[in-house]
């Protein structure tokens, strides 16, 4: 059984693909991305690389369990023939964060519906074969307040469950920052509310 609290992803770019079918030629690339606002910016300089070719099409998803975005775009190919078949592979590969794009080189004949299909699938499959994917958590972030008499307390706490400071201020009183993974954080939770004279909160 998968946990909820974990999804997979890349943190590098792919090396290119080639995919030839009758003439035409397929391109794959696979990049992680972490907001939709990531997808233009790449699609662009991928645009710039392959000035020439006939078609830019690309799939991508962000974000896990009921959260998830996705778009699929065929770029002027028939309707649902190469944006879904490319969405199709990040979705049997069961990753997130990621954007996928072919590039279609037009060799001259006609492929047909199916033939697009498969080419696309197949072009975004051998990208994707190409990932390095990982595992990762999904985190929950806390930001714990207390004063300096208290700050042992709540360094003890994090070191026992092996929690990162992910940023601190020192004024008039502690301010820290820490995550932990999803499905550990109520057990967390319940530790610092033992501690009465703190206070936190879930970012």
């Amino acid at each position: 059984m998968q946990h909820t609290d974990t999804y997979k992803t890349i943190d590098l770019p792919t090396e290119e693909v080639l995919f030839k079918e009758k003439h035409s030629k397929f391109f794959g690339y696979v990049f992680p991305i972490r907001t939709e606002e990531e997808v233009k910016p790449i699609l662009d300089a991928i645009k710039k690389q392959h000035h020439s070719a006939r078609h830019w099409c690309y799939a991508w998803q962000l974000g896990v369990e009921n959260q998830i975005q996705y778009r699929a775009n065929d770029d002027g190919e028939p309707n649902n023939s190469a944006g879904m078949p490319i969405y199709g592979q990040i979705q049997s590969f069961e990753i997130t964060n990621v954007l996928v794009i072919v590039v279609r080189y037009f060799g001259g004949i006609k492929l047909g519906v199916g033939g697009l299909i498969s080419a696309y699938k197949n072009t975004a499959q051998m990208a994707l074969e190409q990932a390095d994917i990982v595992e990762k958590t999904l985190n929950v972030t806390f930001e714990i307040k207390c004063d300096y008499k208290d700050l042992n307390k709540v360094m003890r706490i994090l070191k026992e469950h092996q929690l990162p400071i992910l940023s601190q201020q020192m004024e008039m009183d502690c301010t820290l920052r820490t995550e932990i993974r999803k499905s550990d954080a109520e057990q967390f939770e319940n530790h610092l509310n033992q501690l009465y004279e703190i206070t936190f909160k879930k970012l």
